[in-house]
């Protein structure tokens, strides 16, 4: 499958990713012929099964953990839900405590929102003004019915990396499960569950170049969740219903490349990124980076034009496919959630632009996009 040139110039990797060709050549024969149920005892099952299982494999090779210690979800909101309602127990909600930060994805406050009206104890932690959370702020707010810790690996709109090991050795010395929302991370940087010592982790597929619809969990050997639903035994008893054997075979693919092109691709995005970030530091006057200079996702460049709104910059480069902030909230004008949370004032996080780079970019890409950002924000400022 080849796929036809982009009329436009695609900045938006940390929404989605297209889905890598091979992952969607890989999909085909599965749905055209492959269409056995995986609990079936015939072969056609079993086939169905063992594609499954396989899949399983090439997930957990990438994040270096046991195959048993991964299930396929819907995604990294599914993930994300259920690490956070699963180790409660609902009929003692207020025995539980949960801690949090401010810059976590709405598919992780949300659910501790949720959780805390039923009478949770939430603790969401605050950040400094690149968006880290201090570790020493975690051991401060534990408390003795701690029960889980969520700490996002890599900010979807900063790419501001979280210092998840240096919080594990908390968490580790409290007793205390940790969880990490990984879908940023997974596929741009290395990501293994030992090394970062955490419990729980969530994957989102079309984060790394797979089809959107699928994610997984790490659940680390020896932990336990309540399932979000119940029905038959599928997933190890830990997510009922038939699995999906087409999206698990291609976010399997995904997964393999993901491992085997890492580090040449760190190296092109942070090459692409640092061109990118270049010509629009050296050619745009007062330009502000959101999120912090170094511990940051290779590909990502958030970056605020103070008192020119980022969605009038976008509005007049309609070849331009980019993010004036988390792609979930792109309909709203209202001050990112995250920038709020680092203390961007409104007069600078209105203007943000996030701009990810990703496989569909060339350099020349990078140069005709700079080109047309700087030209664009040379006219507002004009007007």
């Amino acid at each position: 499958m080849k796929l036809e040139p982009d009329p436009f110039i695609y900045l938006d990797h940390n929404a989605t990713t297209p889905i890598a060709p091979e992952a969607a050549e890989a999909m085909i024969p599965i749905l055209e012929n492959e269409f056995g149920n995986p609990s079936s005892p015939y072969s056609l099952g079993t086939r169905a099964r063992e594609r499954l299982e396989k899949s399983r494999n090439q997930v957990a090779r990438l994040l270096g953990c046991a195959d048993h210690e991964v299930i396929f979800t819907s995604g990294g909101t599914e993930s994300n839900n259920a690490v956070l309602k699963g180790i409660i127990d609902f009929k003692r909600p207020k025995n539980f405590h949960l801690i949090t930060s401010t810059i976590e994805h709405p598919a992780i406050l949300n659910p501790a929102l949720f959780l805390e009206e039923l009478g949770v104890q939430v603790t969401v932690l605050s950040v400094d003004r690149f968006g880290r959370v201090n570790p020493d702020d975690v051991l401060q707010a534990i408390k003795s019915n701690t029960c889980l810790i969520s700490v996002m690996l890599a900010n979807n709109e900063t790419g501001t990396l979280q210092p998840v090991q240096e919080i594990s050795q908390i968490a580790k010395e409290h007793g205390i499960l940790l969880h990490t929302d990984a879908a940023q991370a997974v596929g741009k940087i290395p990501v293994n569950v030992y090394e970062l010592g955490v419990d729980f982790l969530s994957v989102a597929g079309h984060k790394l170049y797979g089809p959107k619809g699928i994610g997984a969990l790490f659940i680390r050997e020896g932990r336990d969740l309540c399932p979000l639903i119940h029905g038959a035994g599928q997933e190890m008893g830990r997510r009922p219903g038939t699995e999906n054997v087409v999206l698990s075979v291609g976010l399997a693919v995904a997964c393999r490349l993901a491992k085997e092109r890492l580090c040449e691709e760190m190296e092109q995005m942070r090459a692409l990124r640092g061109q990118l970030e270049k010509r629009l530091f050296g050619e745009i006057d007062g330009l502000v980076l959101n999120g912090h200079p170094t511990e940051r996702l290779p590909n990502t460049l958030n970056i605020s034009i103070p008192r020119i709104e980022g969605k009038k910059i976008l509005d007049g480069l309609p070849t331009v496919m980019a993010s004036t902030g988390a792609a979930c909230h792109d309909r709203s004008v209202a001050l990112s959630h995250v920038l709020s949370a680092m203390g961007v004032p409104p007069e600078v996080g209105m203007g943000a632009l996030r701009l990810t780079v990703g496989r569909s970019n060339t350099h020349e890409q990078i140069e005709e996009a700079a080109d047309l950002i700087i030209n664009r924000v040379n006219e507002l400022k004009n007007i």
